[in-house]
């Protein structure tokens, strides 16, 4: 816990996928309160901060947590097709060493 209070940025990335248990909404809050103005954080998530509420366990930590998020946060709100599709390999496609992608799966 020392550690994450110390570093200069922490980035949590895909908050909110699972609901949080007492201990985790605990120390998270605990996280966000010492390191509020003083220390910076990065939050990625897929859901909206109000849906973030219903997440941790204890709603007063919770509201009191994600105030001190919202107080000086800049918020980015990217749009459109996930850049993942992209990334993936398509069949047939040509790679660096001349292979195709089927030819360097097919098997031999």
């Amino acid at each position: 816990m020392r550690r994450l209070l110390s570093i200069d940025l922490l980035v949590v990335d895909d908050f909110g996928l699972d609901q949080m248990d007492a201990m985790e909404s605990r120390d998270l809050y605990d996280i966000i309160v010492d390191r509020h103005q003083r220390g910076s954080i990065i939050v990625t998530s897929n859901r909206d901060p109000d849906e973030w509420l219903p997440l941790l366990a204890d709603p007063l930590r919770a509201q009191s947590a994600i105030d001190r998020l919202q107080n000086s946060a800049h918020e980015l709100v990217i749009e459109g097709e996930s850049y993942r599709k992209r990334q993936k390999p398509r069949s047939g496609a040509a790679s660096a060493d001349g292979a195709t992608t089927s030819e360097k799966t097919a098997p031999k």
